[in-house]
C-alpha cells in the first residue's frame, strides 16, 4: 500500500493555487497555509484596520498592468465580461472562482 507524499505550500496566493493543483494531479498531498482568511496573496487588499502583517501593500484602485489574455490560467480562461486590464477586485473574483472550479480550497490552512 503506497501513501501520498505531503507537500507545504505557504500562501495561497496565485502561485500557491497553482502549486496546489499541481500537486493535487500529480498525486501528491498538498497542504497550503495562509496566514489570511482567504486566497489571493498581495492582490486580496484589507479596507479598515487589520493587523500589519495581514495587510496588502496594494492600492486598491490599482490594475493589473497585464492584460487578461495574457494573465489567465490556460486551464480556465477569464470571463469574456472582465475588463481588458483587471481591477483588484475582479482579480480576487478570478481566483477565487479557479480554486472553487478545481476544488483547491479544501487543501488550505486559513489563518496560519
Amino acid at each position: 500500500m503506497s501513501t501520498k507524499r505531503t507537500v507545504a505550500i505557504i500562501g495561497a496566493g496565485v502561485s500557491g493555487l497553482t502549486a496546489i493543483k499541481a500537486c493535487v494531479e500529480e498525486g501528491l498531498k498538498p497542504v497550503c497555509f495562509e496566514r489570511r482568511d482567504t486566497i489571493g496573496g498581495l492582490w486580496n487588499v484589507y479596507e479598515g484596520s487589520v493587523p500589519d502583517f495581514v495587510q496588502s501593500r496594494m492600492f486598491s484602485n490599482v490594475l493589473m498592468n497585464t492584460s487578461k489574455d495574457m494573465c489567465c490560467f490556460s486551464d480556465f480562461p477569464m470571463p469574456k465580461d472582465c475588463p481588458m486590464f483587471l481591477p483588484c477586485r475582479d482579480a480576487i473574483n478570478y481566483y477565487d472562482a479557479y480554486a472553487e472550479h478545481f476544488k483547491l480550497k479544501q487543501y488550505i490552512n486559513f489563518q496560519q
